[in-house]
C-alpha cells in the first residue's frame, strides 16, 4: 500500500471502507511510523490528519505508550496478530482502557511492510475485571483469616480448600490436608459423629450442629458450645458438587441463652421453678391426668413473717432457699417443685391414690419442719393444702384454687399440717401421724 492512498484508486477504496468502520484503526511502517489512519482515529486521538501522519507512535502519545505497543509491533512484524492493553492519556480517552489489536500487513510475496492497529475501548471491562480481582483478594484474606475454620469438600468428602484457622485445630499445614478425605483428618470417632450431618448437606439441605467442644486452643481447660454449618455448593445445572463447613464459637450466647431460659423457668432465689413454669406444667399435666393422677400440693411456711422481722430479709431468703432443696429432696426428680410467690410453694406430683398423695404431703411437712428447725426464736413449720386431678377436678386453675383453700384450711386448724380440699374434713399433722405411728403402751 502507497504512502499516500488518494494517488491509488485501490487503497482509496479501502480508505473509505476502513473510514466506515466505527473504530479506530491506523497503518504504521517498520519505523513504527503512522502511515494512514481513518477518521474515527483522528477523533480518537483529538488530532488532525496532518498531526498524526509520519509521526512514531512515541512521539504521538509518548514513551510509555509506545513501551506497551513495542512488543506487540515486533510480533505483528513476524507475521503474529497479537493485541495489548493499555490506559490512554490523550484527549478525551485520558483515563479509559483500550484494547489495541496489531497485524500484519503483507505484500502479494507474503512480506510484512507495515502493520495495521485497531483500538477498542474495554474501559468498563477493565474495571470490571479489576474490581472482581479486588473482591477476589479480599475474599481470599477473609477466608484465610477469618478466626473460624473454613473448609471446602467435594462430593466424596475429600478437602480441596482449607484456611488457617482449620488448619490450626487440625495440627497440620494446608498442604498436608488437601485431598484427604476429612474422615481420615479428624479421625474416626469424629467422622462418624459429624457424617450423618455432611450426608444431609449433600442431599441439599444446610445443616447445623451444635455440641460442647473440650480442648479449644483458646480454652483448653474449658468446654466451649461450637456450632458447625454445612452449606451445600449447587452445580448450574442444580446438582451438589460439594459442601462448605464453617464452625464458630458460640459459647457465650449459648450461656447466655441458657441464663435467660432459666431466668424465665426458674426462681432466681431458690432456683426452683417460676410460678410462670408450674403454671405450665400444671397445664401439661392435666391432659395425662386420666391416666396418670396427679396431686398439686400448696406449701405456705408458718411463722416466716416472724424471721424477716427478728433476722432480717438475707436471713429470711436463706430459709427460702433450705426450704426449697428440702421440698427438692422429699420428691422424686420427674415431679416439680415452683415457688408461688413469697413464702409460699406449688409441688406438682404424680401419685396412686388420696392416701398416696397424703402420705407425700406429710412426708414434706417433715421436711420443711428440719429445714426450719434452727431458726432463732421458734422452729419454722408449714400448711399444706392439696388437690387431686382428676378425683377433684380436671381444670388447671380449679386445681391450683382447690390446693390454695385447702392450706387456708390447714392454717385455720391449726398449722403445720396437711389438708386434702377445702370441703373435706379429713387432714394430719405430724403430730397427730406420730402418735399414729407409735407403738401401743
Amino acid at each position: 500500500m502507497p504512502d499516500h492512498p488518494r494517488d491509488d484508486p485501490a487503497a482509496s477504496t479501502i480508505e473509505r471502507l476502513v473510514n466506515v468502520v466505527a473504530l479506530p484503526i491506523g497503518r504504521w511502517d517498520a519505523d513504527a511510523r503512522l502511515v494512514f489512519c481513518n477518521t474515527p482515529y483522528q477523533q480518537w486521538a483529538a488530532r488532525s490528519r496532518d498531526e498524526l501522519i509520519g509521526r512514531t507512535l512515541a512521539e504521538l502519545f509518548g514513551d510509555e505508550a509506545w513501551q506497551r505497543a513495542r512488543p506487540a509491533f515486533e510480533r505483528a512484524f513476524r507475521g503474529a496478530t497479537t493485541s495489548y492493553e493499555r490506559q490512554l492519556r490523550h484527549g478525551t480517552q485520558a483515563g479509559r482502557w483500550a484494547r489495541i489489536q496489531v497485524f500484519p500487513d503483507t505484500d502479494a510475496d507474503g512480506a510484512v511492510q507495515s502493520v495495521f492497529t485497531i483500538a477498542t475501548d474495554i474501559h468498563e471491562d477493565v474495571t470490571a475485571r479489576e474490581a472482581l480481582t479486588a473482591a477476589r483478594v479480599r475474599l481470599d484474606r477473609f477466608t484465610e483469616n477469618i478466626p473460624y475454620p473454613l473448609t471446602y469438600v467435594d462430593a466424596g468428602f475429600v478437602l480441596r480448600f482449607v484456611n488457617k484457622a482449620y488448619c490450626e485445630i487440625a495440627g497440620q499445614p494446608a498442604e498436608a490436608l488437601l485431598g484427604r478425605h476429612i474422615g481420615a483428618v479428624r479421625g474416626a470417632r469424629r467422622w462418624a459423629e459429624h457424617e450423618p450431618h455432611f450426608r444431609r448437606a449433600l442431599e441439599g439441605k444446610t445443616v447445623q450442629y451444635t455440641r460442647l467442644v473440650s480442648g479449644i486452643a483458646n480454652s483448653p481447660a474449658q468446654p466451649r458450645w461450637l456450632r458447625t454449618s454445612y452449606v451445600p455448593d449447587f452445580d448450574a445445572d442444580g446438582m451438589v458438587v460439594g459442601l462448605y463447613t464453617v464452625t464458630i464459637d458460640v459459647h457465650d450466647l449459648t450461656v447466655a441463652q441458657e441464663q435467660l431460659r432459666r431466668s424465665v423457668e426458674r426462681d432466681t432465689l431458690t432456683d426452683v421453678y417460676s410460678r410462670r413454669t408450674m403454671m405450665d406444667r400444671i397445664d401439661a399435666a392435666m391432659v395425662s391426668a386420666l391416666h396418670e393422677p396427679v396431686a398439686l400440693f400448696f406449701v405456705d411456711l408458718d411463722g416466716f413473717k416472724g424471721v424477716n422481722d427478728r433476722r432480717g430479709h438475707r436471713e429470711g431468703d436463706a430459709l427460702l432457699v433450705k426450704v426449697a432443696r428440702a421440698l427438692q429432696a422429699s420428691v422424686r426428680a420427674e415431679d416439680a417443685v415452683g415457688r408461688f410467690g413469697g413464702d409460699e410453694f406449688l409441688v406438682l406430683a404424680s401419685v396412686r391414690s388420696p392416701a398416696g398423695a397424703r402420705a407425700l404431703a406429710l412426708h414434706m411437712l417433715e421436711a420443711v419442719r428440719k429445714a426450719g428447725a434452727d431458726v432463732e426464736g421458734g422452729g419454722v413449720s408449714a400448711s399444706i393444702g392439696y388437690a387431686i386431678a382428676p378425683l377433684d377436678t380436671q381444670h388447671p386453675l380449679k386445681l391450683l384454687q382447690a390446693a390454695d383453700d385447702a392450706m387456708y384450711a390447714a392454717k385455720r386448724l391449726g398449722k403445720d399440717r396437711a389438708h386434702h380440699g377445702p370441703a373435706r374434713s379429713e387432714d394430719a399433722s405430724l403430730g397427730a401421724v406420730s402418735a399414729a405411728a407409735a407403738p401401743p403402751a
